[in-house]
């Protein structure tokens, strides 16, 4: 079955970085695209950064966030620069698969001094 699996997340401070890992299975990994969201408390999810064979960015997310992927090890990764404190967030990927969108568990992003 579709599992994806994310990781990386962590406290930091403003300014920093962090790079989040998806670890996905199921599926044959190099035919899909693969997003991130994420989901702030008390706001809707929201699309970070897509890679299929084109990548595509939120403007939230242009000229800090880098995505990349390794279909060798079918992982996606989001390197995140310059960090702010509204990037607080629960960052999940996302793959659509026989037309049903599949998600992580998510990992948590806290920017705080």
């Amino acid at each position: 079955q579709v599992q994806l699996v994310e990781s990386g997340g962590g406290l930091v401070p403003p300014g920093g970085s962090l790079t989040l890992s998806c670890a996905a299975s199921g599926f044959t990994f190099e035919y899909y695209a693969i997003a991130w969201f994420r989901q702030a408390p008390g706001k809707e999810r929201e699309a970070v950064a897509c890679i299929g064979s084109r990548t595509y960015y939120e403007d939230s997310a242009k000229g800090r966030f880098t995505i990349s992927r390794d279909n060798a090890k079918n992982t996606v990764y989001l390197q995140m620069n310059s960090l702010k404190p509204e990037d607080t967030a629960v960052y999940y990927c996302n793959v659509r698969f026989s037309f049903r969108d599949y998600w992580g568990q998510g990992t948590q992003v806290t920017v705080s001094a």
